[in-house]
């Protein structure tokens, strides 16, 4: 039987090559994505037309005022019964 100091020994010898693998790895993977990252361009969704003439036009929901109207005065008659 082996004394408990070399077997120590070889544990911290085994668990520090273990660890600078490991470090070694996801250090090269950190540059290699970085690397690919400036390489390949970022791709940016195409801005059709029918986008461009939805977001400039004021009334986006297609809710008549009327009926917006109804709605927030039965919101406010609804608060109303409710706080007496």
């Amino acid at each position: 039987m082996t004394d408990i100091g070399s077997l120590m020994r070889e544990a911290a010898i085994l668990m520090v090559t273990g660890m600078s693998v490991v470090f070694v790895f996801l250090t090269t993977l950190i540059y290699i994505v970085r690397l690919i990252s400036k390489l390949v361009p970022e791709e940016l969704p195409p801005q059709t037309r029918t986008m461009i003439q939805r977001t400039t036009s004021t009334n986006t929901t297609g809710v008549k005022p009327e009926v917006v109207a109804a709605i927030s005065a039965a919101v406010q008659q609804y608060r109303s019964a409710k706080q007496n």
